[in-house]
């Protein structure tokens, strides 16, 4: 995966996910084929197995995520709930269906909503919401 210099100041929220199951390889390759995401930077633990740390850009913000160290506190194979990661984009219908392709699924349809944007939820792979949005076109 191609690795890009992390933008300074890193500012913001990052949202840092837990992949279950030692998925946090797989996981970033998902992120890359359906969401365009570049790798920043990657950090193999210590057992030389896990992930410790990835970073991501995608659509110009930062995601990080590893897989889970119940080691350290964590609890294991946790369902993710209640949170959803919003993408704003400029083609929703583009990135909606290049992530359908690379295997995440449809929660709530791609639609054209009420207050102005094509807006809809997909669920990846490992479990998380991802919503994805952009204006609707006058055409």
């Amino acid at each position: 995966m191609e690795q890009v210099e992390a933008p300074r100041p890193l500012t913001g929220i990052t949202p840092y996910l837990s992949i279950a199951s030692r998925g946090a390889d797989a996981a970033a390759e998902f992120y890359r084929a359906a969401l365009g995401a570049v790798e920043v930077r990657r950090m193999v633990a210590d057992d030389g197995e896990r992930l410790l740390h990835v970073h991501l850009h995608i659509n110009g913000g930062s995601v990080m995520l590893s897989d889970e160290f119940p080691e350290y506190g964590g609890e294991v194979d946790v369902e993710p709930k209640s949170v959803t990661l919003h993408l704003y984009v400029d083609d929703v219908d583009e990135w909606w269906n290049r992530a359908i392709t690379a295997g995440a699924v449809p929660v709530h349809p791609l639609a054209d909503q009420f207050w102005g944007d094509r807006y809809g939820v997909l669920k990846d792979p490992f479990g998380h919401s991802w919503s994805i949005g952009s204006p609707i076109r006058n055409t």
